[in-house]
């Protein structure tokens, strides 16, 4: 069973810029695939970005505004989050997949972000 913490969400304005961190448990994290995914209210959860290995891939929406990163020393992965947007409102989970015999799959609480105007 891999552990997994978000902190960072919060209250922040328009233009603004957030940092959010997820913490896992677990010894091989630089083998894990960690993602960020937000759902808005009324809307369905959408996967923000990935990384894996040091590839990053992200949702058109944040592209060139957010940046995924991992601190494999802490077992740690970042979400920076700089131009906020009010659509940018929604609860951030982080997730973790573990690729072996079977894909393991693990999810934070969740943290609230929220933008305003």
């Amino acid at each position: 069973q891999v552990r997994v913490l978000e902190s960072g969400g919060g209250l922040v304005q328009s233009g603004g810029s957030l940092r959010l961190s997820c913490v896992t448990s677990g010894t091989i994290f630089k083998d894990y695939v960690m993602s960020w995914y937000r759902q808005a209210p009324g809307k369905q959860r959408e996967l923000v970005a990935t990384i894996n290995g040091d590839s990053a891939n992200y949702a058109d929406s944040v592209k060139d505004r957010f940046s995924i990163s991992r601190d494999n020393t802490k077992n740690t992965v970042y979400l920076q989050m700089n131009s906020l947007k009010p659509e940018d409102t929604a609860v951030y989970w982080c997730n973790c997949k573990i690729y072996g015999s079977d894909l393991y799959d693990y999810w934070g609480q969740g943290t609230q972000v929220t933008v305003s105007p």
